[in-house]
């Protein structure tokens, strides 16, 4: 490691300076830019080019880089005929109902945990991130079991958004981060408050969230896209037609749809969640670092 004017690298100024040592930088770093781009929008802009095809060139090999003819009516075929504004719509109101549920019992949860401090608080916390261990399919029959018959109430909540609604709510990640953020939040805030005679409440209201912006917008986009890309938890609590989501719907639609149509639906179906990070961004790298730092 070297260090110059506090500033700690792997490789010294001295070294970059040097011809050889600032091509072979330079070539590592852009092949490594140039393979992680590749990397990541190449299946992005498959994607999209292959909506712009035929089904007879986007079914030859090897591929075609570019469509030799352009068919922009592929975006509305998939757009009427697999009534993707249906789809859309339920699945923006499944995952605005998740969201909403989150927010408000996820930061609760946090809030207790960080600032009330309950008896066995963090034994309760530390079972919470142990969920965190277990894969998710494992979780699939049980959840389910109790969807069909919900305990105490016995009622069948299968083409209902509670189905989605409920089991994202018990998010473990998401109090986790809360919890943290919540933690970096000076206590002299909380003991001001109080002498205010400020209930918990009103502090939560007052105080705790209109400084947890960031983390709050973090937890909106995971629970957004959490609920916009999930395809087996829908497809077997909302097996009717009327309650399908965007990328369940699809997948039903694709067995009698040309691929060049599916594939454009696919890309309509990726605009909403693409849209949301470009304009989030920010929040995700603050959310995520701030609530590392104390004070």
């Amino acid at each position: 490691m070297a260090q110059d004017s506090g500033t700690r690298t792997l490789i010294s100024p001295a070294q970059l300076r040097r011809g050889r040592g600032k091509v072979v930088y330079w070539t590592l770093l852009a092949v490594v830019v140039v393979g992680f781009t590749l990397i990541f929008l190449g299946p992005l802009y498959w994607m999209v080019t292959g909506a712009l095809k035929s089904g007879q060139e986007i079914a030859q090999t090897p591929p075609s880089l570019f469509p030799a003819d352009p068919e922009l009516r592929n975006y509305a075929d998939a757009w009427t005929n697999l009534n993707l504004a249906k789809l859309l719509f339920n699945t923006f109101y499944y995952a605005i109902g998740a969201l909403l549920f989150q927010l408000v019992l996820d930061t609760a949860a946090a809030y207790a945990l960080s600032k009330l401090r309950p008896v066995f608080g963090n034994l309760i916390l530390a079972l919470m991130l142990a969920t965190l261990m277990i894969p998710a399919m494992v979780l699939i029959v049980p959840q389910y079991v109790t969807v069909i018959d919900l305990p105490i109430l016995h009622l069948n909540l299968l083409d209902s958004p509670f189905a989605i609604w409920l089991p994202a709510v018990a998010n473990a990640f998401n109090i986790f981060l809360l919890k943290r953020f919540f933690d970096s939040i000076p206590e002299e805030l909380m003991a001001a408050a109080l002498v205010d005679g400020a209930t918990p409440l009103r502090t939560l209201w007052s105080i705790i969230l209109p400084m947890s912006r960031p983390i709050l917008g973090v937890v909106s986009i995971f629970a957004v896209t959490a609920v916009w890309k999930d395809f087996l938890w829908p497809k077997l609590v909302m097996p009717s037609p009327e309650t399908r989501t965007v990328s369940v719907g699809i997948y039903a639609f694709s067995g009698g749809t040309p691929m060049n149509v599916v594939i454009a639906a696919s890309v309509i179906a990726a605009i909403p969640t693409v849209v949301v990070f470009l304009i989030f961004q920010r929040n995700i790298m603050s959310g995520l670092t701030t609530g590392s730092l104390k004070g």
